[in-house]
């Protein structure tokens, strides 16, 4: 499997941070793949495309993970992406406020306090949606994800579970 990262528009320092939370404890084999920015604008779902349409790439199911601009280029890209058959396993939106987020494959949205989570809701929650709580600044649940505890909401249902940012979305890419 290849996790697609689609970050933001910030320092590279800040998703190579992400990256060494989020890598350690996930099950092999793995490969992170990781938008370059500075060539390739993530709010483009044509770039972000383009990016991806390789077929040492697409052959392997990609998992996404996308941060607040990168959650714009990474539907469209993953959206296109599975018109052509390739499998996606699981779109994972981090602070995408005001994206709509729809697909036929498991969408999981992050926020980073209650009222992003609430007020992106009207666009798409996904399969489950986490927030954190208390509330964090937005550049922290990118940066420090180990850090940022919140509550795993289960649409469609009234159970919260208690988790971390990290390990939920370990939980994700370990499924």
């Amino acid at each position: 499997m290849k996790v697609i990262i689609c970050p933001g528009i910030h320092s590279s320092e800040l998703t190579k941070s992400f990256l060494g939370s989020v890598a350690e404890g996930t099950k092999p084999p793995i490969k992170w793949l990781v938008l370059p920015t500075e060539e390739h604008p993530p709010y483009s779902p044509i770039a972000v495309y383009n990016w991806l349409n390789q077929p040492k790439i697409i052959q392997e199911e990609l998992l996404f993970i996308t941060f607040s601009a990168g959650v714009v280029g990474g539907i469209g890209a993953a959206i296109a992406l599975q018109t052509q058959g390739v499998k996606i396993k699981a779109f994972v939106a981090i602070d995408g406020w005001g994206v709509p987020l729809w697909g036929n494959f498991p969408i999981y949205r992050f926020s980073h306090d209650y009222f992003t989570h609430w007020s992106s809701a009207i666009l798409g929650t996904g399969k489950e949606s986490f927030y954190c709580d208390p509330g964090v600044e937005h550049l922290d649940i990118w940066r420090s994800p180990e850090t940022c505890q919140g509550w795993i909401v289960s649409n469609g249902s009234a159970q919260k579970i208690r988790s971390s940012a990290k390990d939920y979305l370990q939980k994700i890419i370990n499924c």
